[in-house]
């Protein structure tokens, strides 16, 4: 199955957990920063994930408009959504369901909170300041959900077959 990632990172968390997510899902897996590369053509693939991170509870931009440029091909293939975030349970759910479109999350095969860093190396002196006042967090932390990327990654592998059902 010929399977497209794309994303936005901004401190590179997403990006790593993309090289985790590709692992999983086979062997014709591409990669699409949309911050870096042209988008490319939808109909080559079977199937697209869509991820970014949320900072100040916001997705980058490109994603939203990567989603909303493409909603109907997205539509009519196999999809899945992530987020990278430090928010847990409810909160990080919120940020997941206003990151994307409600017609994409409600097609979506596998949606998921994968988790986040503060990585202070990579960040600004005010995004320092603001991460340090807010999440009163003051050096490099990696709350990244590998068994939620697994997971993910599992949901996203999964055949539906409606056959089994009569077993």
């Amino acid at each position: 199955m010929k399977t497209l990632i794309t994303y936005c990172t901004t401190h590179g968390c997403t990006q790593k957990v993309v090289k985790e997510i590709k692992q999983f899902l086979g062997e014709e897996v591409s990669t699409c920063n949309l911050k870096m590369e042209p988008e490319p053509d939808l109909s080559e693939f079977d199937r697209v994930v869509i991820g970014g991170s949320i900072h100040a509870g916001q997705i980058q931009k490109k994603v939203k408009e990567f989603c909303k440029k493409n909603l109907e091909a997205l539509q009519k293939t196999e999809l899945g959504l992530f987020i990278c975030c430090m928010e847990d349970g409810e909160k990080a759910e919120a940020q997941l369901q206003e990151a994307y479109p409600e017609e994409l999350l409600k097609h979506a095969k596998a949606t998921a909170c994968l988790g986040g860093e503060f990585n202070f190396d990579k960040m600004n002196f005010l995004e320092k300041m603001i991460v340090k006042k807010v999440a009163k967090i003051n050096q490099n932390t990696s709350k990244v959900n590998y068994e939620a990327i697994h997971s993910f990654s599992n949901n996203m592998n999964k055949i539906f077959n409606p056959f089994l059902f009569f077993v």
